[in-house]
């Protein structure tokens, strides 16, 4: 420890400012980390699904599908894609609001 006491308050202050940068700075980088991969995989499960869906609704509307999903039924296809999707985030929902037990 220094005899004079302005080294040794210069020497608090840069033990606080590191501390702080070391509690605050640090773990905000990691966090960004953390959302940055966070926000790019729910891009890419939206995208796949998104593209799930499309498939879905063009296997169910295909012609050799026959007669069934024409005329008055031709919003059927449609109906189906929308519940399926639903399901999907619902499952997803349940899925990720679950709660671990310990």
């Amino acid at each position: 420890m220094a005899d004079n006491p302005q080294q040794t308050i210069r020497e608090l202050k840069e033990l606080v400012i590191a501390y702080a940068k070391q509690e605050t700075i640090d773990p905000l980088k990691n966090l960004g980390r953390y959302f940055a991969f966070g926000v790019l995989g729910a891009l890419l499960m939206g995208a796949g699904v998104t593209f799930l869906a499309i498939g879905a609704l063009r296997a169910l509307q295909g012609d050799d599908r026959g007669p069934h999903f024409t005329g008055n039924w031709s919003w059927a296809p449609y109906a189906i894609v929308v519940a399926g999707a639903f399901a999907i985030a619902g499952l997803s929902w349940v899925v990720g609001t679950k709660r671990k037990r310990s």
